[in-house]
């Protein structure tokens, strides 16, 4: 009988700690997403900065074109519709083939820096991109947070656009946790071009999420340009979601 109690004791007491220490872990790394204000790129000035996709896949076929080039044709029928007083800026990724995967992690260049009448310089720097690396969405955010929208009052809006998930073994989930404890001036919208993996999708989600911004999935060109449309037009509140880091 003294042998069962002391392997009970073995069993049960180590589970009770962990019950607690899982319950103290959740209840100090949950966090709301607060409900953004309503705001309108075609109507207001604003910071906008889009970060695009330039990784190999982007170089694949969907109805007859690549999706690069797709992209390429909604950016010159959306840009037009954003107001003159909206400074408009672009960033890519995975536009250059890097062997070593610390350099193909880190293909990630601001083409065109935020400013004025940006319209013309942004197509211009796009025609000239080709698909080639992998996608390092996390890295990307950090620069564009960190260094492409340093310097500016008010919200500054990110527009990710993306044919897949991050992988260069970091998350842009947890990476927009840490980010609103600190900084609630940051919205990452999150548009989702082809994307139909289900860890990838709810990385994406959570990324537009946490940050109140608005996710879109798009698998057509038709569904792509109806969403960058949603993404400059007035959004509607964000249902509440909550977050855990493990």
């Amino acid at each position: 009988m003294k042998k069962l109690w002391i392997l009970l004791c073995f069993i049960i007491i180590p589970v009770f700690i962990f019950v607690i220490m899982s319950m103290q872990r959740v209840s100090g790394s949950s966090y709301e997403v607060y409900t953004p204000n309503n705001y309108n790129y075609a109507s207001s000035g604003d910071k906008l900065l889009f970060v695009v996709d330039y990784s190999n896949s982007m170089g694949e076929y969907l109805e007859h074109k690549t999706k690069a080039n797709l992209v390429k044709e909604m950016m010159n029928y959306i840009l037009p519709q954003i107001s003159a007083d909206t400074k408009t800026g672009m960033r890519v990724y995975g536009h250059t083939c890097n062997l070593i995967a610390y350099n193909a992690c880190r293909s990630s260049e601001l083409i065109v820096p935020l400013g004025y009448a940006n319209s013309d310089a942004i197509l211009n720097r796009m025609a000239k991109l080709r698909p080639r690396g992998m996608t390092p969405i996390t890295y990307s955010l950090k620069q564009a947070v960190k260094d492409d929208l340093a310097g500016y009052d008010g919200i500054k809006h990110i527009i990710l656009l993306t044919d897949g998930g991050e992988n260069c073994d970091e998350s842009p989930c947890d990476y927009s946790i840490e980010l609103v404890k600190t900084r609630k001036d940051i919205k990452i919208d999150v548009i989702a071009f082809n994307v139909h993996d289900a860890d990838d999708l709810a990385q994406l989600q959570c990324t537009a999420n946490v940050t109140g911004g608005k996710f879109v999935e798009a698998d057509t060109k038709a569904q792509l340009f109806k969403s960058m449309e949603d993404m400059i037009l007035p959004h509607k509140n964000v249902e509440a979601t909550i977050y855990r880091t493990e």
